[in-house]
């Protein structure tokens, strides 16, 4: 059964909503519900926030910390987000505890994670006050902070920040895609919501949505034994179950990400806004098993799973920003560190 009129502008217009950074409520999880447990802060999840700050020579704030395992050693600011907190309250108060300024986050530059259980949030900012912590105001939350210039020799807690720091600079200096900030909009699970898309060979863009109890963009719940954004592949194997193996399922970006945390066990999960291409596999072995180039395909695989549906997009607008969108990923990234 085709979808009305009406039924696609609401699809295309939620689509744009999501593509200009806004949330959408979550009011049902398509998939992978019964084998995911509400997110409950400090008890089945942890959500981690990392500070990068620059200031006008381009030196990154570092605190040295405190904790017995890397005594003295040096890391960006950083720490676990506490019960009740929005990542943004967790982000400004770590600042202020370890290195002694008040900050602002100017957009959140990286989402590393290893499954809903643990999820690191790399934030951009910038300082809006206070002094920078001296040895003289040392305690259990770190010894001191300072400005590293990232050429002279300085004693890491971890490797991993430089990554990070190197992330920083290339967005402080050419910003590369929007300014995204955590939507304030409640989730019960670690869920993935995904614009899950497919480009012909004539650039016309299909979205695939579930049927009921209206069309919609699928969302899937986060398992603790996969990446978060494993949701996408449960997606296309329930719906698309033949074509799976010939067509790699790329979540290329988050579009915007939506967080409460104010009612414990209720409010701690997190919605990623993503977008997902299906990309075909263009070189497959024949009977002999000798590598065959295929063609790009000028549709969609077939849904065999009635409870879905592709929807070819219409509109010129959102069919041209898709598709600039998934050509230079200029999304916000989530890495999966498994």
């Amino acid at each position: 059964m085709e979808l009305t009129a009406e039924e696609r502008q609401q699809v295309e217009e939620q689509v744009e909503r999501l593509l200009s950074g806004q949330g959408s409520e979550v009011t049902r999880c398509d998939i992978g519900l019964d084998q995911s447990k509400p997110a409950a802060l400090r008890k089945n999840n942890t959500y981690i926030v990392c500070a990068i700050i620059f200031n006008d020579k381009e030196e990154v704030l570092m605190v040295q910390e405190a904790k017995p395992d890397c005594y003295k050693q040096w890391y960006l600011p950083a720490g676990r987000m506490e019960v009740g907190e929005s990542l943004e309250e967790a982000l400004k108060r770590e600042v202020k505890e370890e290195a002694g300024f008040d900050c602002e986050p100017i957009t959140l530059l990286l989402i590393q994670e290893q499954g809903p259980q643990w999820i690191r949030f790399i934030f951009l900012a910038k300082i809006t006050g206070g002094s920078l912590k001296s040895p003289s105001a040392a305690d259990q939350e770190s010894l001191q902070a300072a400005w590293w210039d990232r050429q002279s020799t300085l004693p890491l807690r971890g490797r991993d920040i430089l990554r990070l720091i190197d992330c920083g600079l290339k967005y402080h200096r050419d910003p590369w895609h929007p300014v995204t900030l955590p939507v304030d909009l409640s989730c019960r699970h670690v869920v993935q919501r995904l614009v899950l898309a497919f480009v012909g060979a004539g650039e016309q863009i299909w979205i695939l949505l579930i049927r009921a109890p209206v069309p919609h963009i699928p969302t899937a719940a986060a398992l603790r034994t996969h990446a978060v954004t494993w949701g996408a592949n449960m997606v296309v194997q329930e719906a698309l179950p033949s074509s799976y193996y010939n067509y790699d399922v790329n979540t290329l970006g988050v579009f915007s990400l939506q967080h409460n945390g104010r009612q414990h066990g209720k409010t701690d999960g997190v919605c990623f806004n993503t977008l997902v291409v299906l990309v075909p596999d263009l070189v497959q072995r024949d009977e002999d098993g000798l590598k065959v180039e295929c063609p790009v395909p000028g549709q969609p695989p077939p849904v065999e799973n009635s409870r879905y549906v592709w929807l070819e997009v219409q509109r010129p607008a959102l069919r041209e920003k898709l598709l600039e969108i998934s050509r230079n990923t200029s999304l916000l990234p989530i890495h999966s560190l498994y």
